[in-house]
């Protein structure tokens, strides 16, 4: 990124210079440099260019990249780096900085195999104003009530086989026909809520029975629902496209994904991949990079069975807000219309997804893998609801419970990153030491006293999921947004929170 700007800052002075009657000659000596070259900047001075500036044909190759950057360390999987900047920080443990080690995440060990871990956000016309700390306080523990929530949390709904099938099949719009919710909710969702590839058949009766008595619930680690306030506005015309309007207006977030039933549909395949990787004589650096051809047998079953699982997450999320609403509408004596609870958007952070992308000039049909990312079209595609097209999608980057989430929207430029960007902060430490270090009673007693009022499912969550366990939400977002690939429209402070 860094080069190409370089390159494309060069192409623009060298035309202002020529504008301003700099010679060539002088031109060259003042603008050239390892990436820009007297004939580069030739065509800027003479040639009309048909395309914006590219990468320079003297950029390292991968080849050249890998074997730079690895030259010693075999198949280790470190690179060496060059390190820009030093900071102090407080930690007395190793960091464990790739993604979130809980099974409830949907993945399995260290291996990428995915199945809709998400996020939703529902607006409401609702002000602070409107809800002091005892509104708060009855509002969480109503819907820490309405959710099953917790390690081994049980559902409310019981299925059948038969239902359980026909849900994986439909995804959301099943629980919507169900009444849990309302018809426009799919419509607000990353693929509609439901991947027309899931297959019933690739689903093993152990992962159905381990779904069955998990639909509609939240789970544990860092899954929540959180009562927002709207802190600041960094895009008011974007904003007003989502539905938020003015600060202090109150958003209800929800992150959580596929359970249990995800988790075994990752089992169940993995073994099968495993095989799969001696069969198709599959070269791997590394044994726990298991994989199959997109094309074969084994991988076209794998993303049968996982879209299933997917399916559930968006079915999971979409009873979960059904039951947000009633708890809004029991506290409050209003209706849920009444208070303008609408869905912002849902957006997965662990899935893989067929998607058209631009490659080497020319359109083709990839298998998109996002872990620990989030999807950010911008308002080039035709995937985002129409009341977006001319923003972005909504892009939800959520926070921990003591700190701060955000809202941001896709642009064009994610393109270059196949229309992702981040997901959120990760851990800095890992649950183990974030429970020798914080004590729950105490995390949840200090964040009262910020006027966050958190209900865990347990003390030892609570610890685990204390701020100081994760980076800089905020040095995360600025990040991306500096780079380019999303922008920041909202950011969102806790008022109240569930902790699964």
């Amino acid at each position: 990124k860094k080069v190409l700007n370089e390159r494309i800052l060069a192409d623009k002075k060298a035309k202002q210079l020529q504008k301003d009657g700099v010679s060539p000659s002088k031109i060259f000596r003042l603008l050239e440099s390892r990436y820009v070259n007297k004939r580069f900047l030739e065509r800027s001075l003479y040639d009309e260019r048909k395309t914006p500036p590219r990468v320079a044909f003297n950029f390292l190759k991968f080849k050249e990249f890998l074997e730079l950057k690895t030259k010693g360390l075999g198949n280790s999987g470190i690179l060496w780096d060059k390190i820009i900047q030093k900071r102090i920080v407080q930690t007395d443990g190793k960091v464990y900085d790739f993604t979130v080690a809980d099974s409830h995440h949907n993945f399995i060990a260290n291996n990428f195999v995915v199945s809709n871990c998400g996020v939703r956000l529902v607006r409401t016309n609702l002000s602070e104003n409107d809800l002091n700390e005892n509104i708060v306080r009855q509002l969480v523990d109503k819907m820490f009530k309405n959710v099953p929530s917790g390690l081994g949390s049980k559902a409310k709904v019981r299925l059948n086989n038969s239902e359980l099938s026909e849900m994986l099949t439909m995804g959301a719009r099943w629980a919507v026909d169900q009444g849990y919710g309302w018809d426009e909710d799919p419509l607000m969702l990353e693929e509609e809520g439901c991947l027309d590839e899931a297959d019933v058949s690739q689903v093993s009766s152990k992962a159905m029975k381990r779904g069955i008595p998990q639909v509609g619930s939240l789970g544990a680690g860092n899954h929540f629902l959180e009562i927002q306030r709207v802190a600041d506005i960094y895009d008011e015309d974007v904003a007003k496209t989502f539905g938020i309007t003015e600060k202090g207006q109150i958003t209800v977030m929800i992150h959580t994904g596929s359970r249990g039933f995800g988790h075994q549909v990752c089992s169940d395949h993995l073994r099968t991949i495993e095989k799969a990787v001696k069969k198709y004589n599959v070269q791997l650096p590394d044994k726990q990079l298991a994989c199959a051809p997109v094309d074969s047998l084994e991988g076209r079953n794998y993303l049968k069975a996982m879209s299933a699982a997917a399916n559930f997450a968006w079915c999971n999320r979409q009873m979960i807000v059904h039951w947000v609403r009633e708890s809004f509408e029991s506290v409050l004596n209003s209706s849920a219309e009444d208070l303008g609870m609408h869905i912002v958007y849902d957006v997965c952070h662990n899935i893989a997804k067929r998607e058209d992308h631009v490659v080497d000039g020319e359109k083709r049909k990839l298998i998109v893998h996002r872990k620990g990312a989030t999807r950010a079209f911008g308002p080039s595609r035709s995937e985002i609801p129409s009341k977006y097209q001319d923003v972005g999608q909504p892009v939800l980057i959520p926070g921990d419970m003591g700190t701060e989430s955000y809202v941001l929207h896709g642009v064009d430029e994610s393109e270059e990153t196949f229309g992702s960007t981040c997901h959120g902060a990760g851990r800095v430490m890992s649950r183990t030491k974030s429970r020798k270090k914080f004590w729950g009673e105490d995390v949840v007693k200090d964040l009262g006293k910020r006027g966050i009022y958190v209900h865990p499912a347990s003390f030892k969550v609570a610890a685990e999921e204390a701020s100081g366990s994760y980076k800089n939400i905020r040095e995360v977002v600025d990040t991306v947004d500096g780079a380019g690939i999303s922008k920041k429209v909202v950011r969102l402070e806790p008022l109240g929170v569930v902790k699964g």
